[in-house]
């Protein structure tokens, strides 16, 4: 009978352990497993041409002086035009100086042009800083220019560490982990007030008040977690935009989305009367969805936005969720989904028991 009773529980409930198994593990390894190597500055920035410059590189997770007799570097001007550091000294593991003689003139038609900086070590694998440096000639002559230019390709990178690691991203850092929360929370978000519409419509259709308790309860656990996913991104904000709120449209719109569905919670509190109560949430919640879709994924696709997926600024694709992180991302979501679609069936029990004991009173 106990083992019977063991199985039947797990049976039914194994949803629950999936949630708790998928959460704990996006957070470890989310939290444990290291970056790759990358570059987080150079400088000088501004450098001019026909002089002699030496870069001071800054590395993250970087080992310069293992790897210092088969270290690098380019400035590469477009697809076409690369420079070759003249020496490379690896002063520490993280830091190293490497050598450039720019040309007088370069082969561009522009005084001014940014230079993205290339690394390859047989240790860390190769690095990139878009945009390192800025050059400035006198003059413009691009065919002179071009002929003065000694190009050397970058070719024969090396492949890096092994092992699982995350991506090396500009500007985020180690914030890039934040993805398994922030950007989650939100994916599962959605998810729940998918549900939510779900169950409204099935209580117009039936008006059946079992309905109306699901639609309600996955409400509250969506808008939980759109409310986690604000604060996660408002740190987030402060670390790589230095400002918590920045009113960037994409965080405007959130704003409203979110007010939006608080407004449903009061308007179920400004009737007494359970199947009015029931029909016009049921109607308005339909309507929040509606208008949640033009707010977080269409408005802020119309104009410029710091955040990616906005502006023409492309989201989950590329170094920004590689293989790696997906092994870790696409799980989150699944975690948090199931953990709010508990606490939405816990909410929905105690509504339930709470209707039966008013039924019971009257």
């Amino acid at each position: 009978m106990t083992s019977h009773a063991t199985y039947s529980f797990f049976s039914l409930h194994w949803w629950k352990s999936l949630a708790v198994l998928l959460l704990l593990y996006a957070i470890i390894a989310g939290l444990l497993l290291p970056l790759k190597p990358g570059i987080l500055t150079a400088s000088p920035q501004l450098l001019k041409a026909g002089t002699e410059v030496t870069l001071t590189i800054q590395g993250y997770n970087s080992f310069y002086q293992q790897g210092e007799a088969g270290l690098r570097a380019w400035l590469k001007l477009n697809n076409d035009y690369a420079l070759a550091a003249r020496s490379l000294q690896a002063v520490s593991e993280t830091q190293l100086k490497a050598t450039f003689d720019i040309p007088a003139v370069l082969p561009i038609n522009t005084l001014t042009t940014p230079m993205t900086l290339v690394l390859d070590n047989p240790v860390d694998g190769p690095s990139v800083l878009p945009d390192a440096v800025s050059v400035t000639q006198v003059a413009v002559d691009s065919v002179a220019g071009a002929a003065a230019w000694l190009n050397t390709p970058i070719r024969r990178l090396h492949t890096g560490p092994s092992g699982i690691r995350f991506p090396f991203r500009n500007i985020l850092y180690e914030t890039i982990r934040n993805t398994y929360f922030h950007v989650a929370l939100w994916f599962a978000m959605i998810l729940l007030l998918i549900a939510s519409v779900w169950h409204s419509v099935r209580y117009l259709r039936k008006f059946d008040p079992e309905s109306d308790r699901r639609a309600t309860a996955y409400t509250r656990a969506g808008i939980l977690f759109g409310i986690l996913g604000l604060l996660t991104g408002a740190v987030w904000a402060k670390n790589t935009w230095n400002a918590y709120w920045s009113w960037d449209v994409k965080q405007n719109m959130t704003a409203i989305a979110l007010f939006i569905y608080l407004a449903y919670f009061i308007l179920r509190a400004a009737f007494d009367d359970r199947e009015r109560k029931a029909r016009i949430a049921a109607v308005y919640n339909i309507f929040a969805f509606a208008a949640l879709i033009p707010l977080l994924f269409v408005i802020p696709r119309l104009t410029d936005s710091l955040h990616p997926g906005a502006g023409g600024n492309p989201a989950l694709g590329g170094e920004d969720l590689d293989n790696t992180m997906r092994m870790v991302f696409y799980p989150a979501i699944i975690g948090w989904t199931l953990l709010g679609v508990w606490m939405a069936h816990l909410n929905y029990r105690i509504d339930r028991l709470r209707d039966l004991w008013e039924e019971d009173m009257a």
